[in-house]
């Protein structure tokens, strides 16, 4: 067996700022260790602050635990928390020791966990508070934290420790994402990748030192993790929005404003309550400066609302995937051009580079013209989990030079570029349908039907059924005007017929009151076809 290093030089060999997130993102402890790394809801009701001193304190207590445990480098552990000091203390903790996590929901449901555990085939499952998951594996150990530390319930069964040390390479993290399979698909982040992404980010002076970064995205999704890294990574302040105060318009806004928020992320989806509910409040914030969205296409009616109402605030678009967190961010241009159709995702971040490739795999340059996103980026995943042949369709070889070895991520995306070679997202590859032969891309229809004043935002689903032609279903949020009240299934379509041929006219046109998402805030499209009745 390899002579194993006493825990502390395991310790310091892992936190170089240079080489693990836990390092990069509390370099400033060392610097301005008195300053406000975190700011959340505590217990009593009020707001708790964590300085960088006190969270490198908390992490240090969670990794000598962890560490204990004799884990190797490269096993996995499961986080289930909502977004908080603890969790984010964790999640630093187990990449200090090479520890991938696994961050899940606690509201997820047992057999989908069960796929996530039976795929990552993690050593230790840990979760926030005092209640106990059910259904886990006898072999799984468990444990729990908090404010009280890390109590360990099972202990994970011992093995050998081979590595001596964290590297560069080493995954992270591992995020499930929805996969075609219909089992989840764990996209792995390297310490360099994440690393990348967050120092070319950086660059776009987004986030400054004194700001205060609201996250309201699940722990579990990634963009949440963009959030934490962009704040701490330039010694900001990491804000999590309460999951029970993120959905009730005027607590969201009090707690913002009780923060001293400067800035937000989080989906486009998040602001249209507060539309229609809270305007006013929206519109007396004098903090918030930025709002950076991501995850879906932002409502052009919705986005000049929020506008109006904030025009002293810049509106980021994020672009991207899991598998390189993200590709770009672009500030909206203010105020919004009245003949803008859409924003553009512009150019990639510094350090990396999109392009277009056509169907034969050759480069399009030329504006107007769509091509499916090429990324070429230091920040890319190494693979999907346990799946080499989803990894090979997705990491493959530069189309432009494949003899040079190298790998671009082929993301799915199409876009075409705009006079100044600026990219425009127009839709996914796998998004396109055919309807009586003819080859339909769900997002054209989208944009069509959000341009009526009637209609919020819109979704389009192909339902296919098993004893009929598939028929496309479009599910729409009526605007909070007059012109949105009187908007009708026969209006909207007589609307989409001015422009559209009939094969991509909505066949059903049904009103709802909201479009539900998934736990990664995308519409869910299953949920709106499990209202349509058969």
């Amino acid at each position: 067996m390899t002579p194993q290093p006493p825990p502390s030089v395991r310790f310091a060999c892992a936190t170089d700022e240079n080489d693990n997130l836990r390092g990069y993102l509390l370099a400033a402890a060392a610097t301005t260790p008195d300053a406000p790394a975190l700011v959340e809801r505590a217990p009593d009701g009020g707001l708790r602050t964590f300085t960088y001193a006190q969270l490198e304190s908390l992490v240090d207590a969670y990794a000598d635990g962890l560490d204990r445990l004799g884990l190797d480098v490269g096993e996995r552990v499961v986080v289930q928390s909502h977004h908080c000091s603890s969790a984010v203390a964790v999640l630093l903790a187990c990449a200090t020791l090479g520890l991938p996590f696994v961050p899940v929901a606690p509201d997820l449901p047992d057999e989908r966990l069960a796929l996530i555990v039976d795929s990552a085939r993690p050593a230790l499952f840990l979760q926030f508070g005092d209640d106990v998951r059910g259904r886990l594996p006898d072999t799984l150990g468990t444990g729990r934290f908090g404010d009280g530390g890390l109590r360990i319930d099972r202990s994970p069964r011992p093995g050998p420790r081979v590595r001596n040390g964290v590297t560069p390479t080493d995954p992270v993290y591992i995020i499930f994402t929805s996969g075609t399979t219909g089992r989840p698909k764990g996209v792995v982040m390297t310490h360099r990748g994440v690393l990348a992404f967050l120092r070319g980010v950086r660059r776009l002076g987004f986030v400054a030192p004194g700001d205060r970064v609201a996250t309201t995205s699940p722990l579990q999704f990634d963009f949440s993790l963009v959030d934490t890294g962009m704040a701490l990574g330039c010694g900001a302040t990491i804000v999590p929005v309460p999951r029970d105060e993120l959905g009730w318009p005027r607590r969201f806004l009090d707690f913002l404003t009780e923060a001293d928020v400067s800035q937000v992320h989080g989906v486009p989806s998040i602001w249209r309550p507060v539309l229609r509910t809270a305007p006013a409040e929206l519109g007396a914030m004098r903090s918030l400066r930025r709002i950076v969205y991501s995850g879906e296409e932002f409502p052009l009616p919705e986005m000049r609302r929020l506008s109006e109402l904030l025009p002293r605030a810049q509106i980021v678009n994020g672009y991207g995937a899991t598998e390189s967190m993200a590709a770009s961010l672009t500030a909206v241009p203010t105020p919004l051009p009245d003949t803008l159709e859409r924003p553009s995702i512009g150019w990639a971040h510094p350090g990396a580079e999109m392009t277009l490739v056509d169907a034969a795999g050759r480069a399009v340059t030329e504006p107007g013209r769509t091509g499916e996103i090429y990324l070429r980026s230091p920040a890319l995943f190494s693979g999907y989990w346990n799946d080499p042949e989803a990894t090979a369709a997705a990491l493959v070889p530069d189309p432009f030079q494949p003899a040079s070895g190298q790998i671009v991520f082929r993301t799915g995306d199409l876009a075409y570029r705009g006079p100044q070679g600026e990219l425009y997202f127009c839709g996914r590859v796998d998004s396109q349908v055919q309807v009586r032969g003819n080859r339909v891309e769900l997002g054209e229809i989208e944009r069509r039907l959000q341009q009526h004043e009637g209609v919020a935002s819109a979704v389009v689903v192909l339902d296919e059924r098993d004893d009929a032609e598939p028929v496309l279903s479009a599910f729409l949020v009526r605007a909070d005007s007059a012109a949105g009240q009187a908007a009708t299934a026969a209006a909207v379509r007589a609307f989409c017929a001015a422009t559209l041929p009939s094969y991509m006219l909505p066949h059903g046109v049904h009103f709802v009151g909201d479009i539900p998402l998934t736990v990664n805030g995308k519409a869910d499209r299953r949920a709106l076809l499990a209202g349509v009745p058969r």
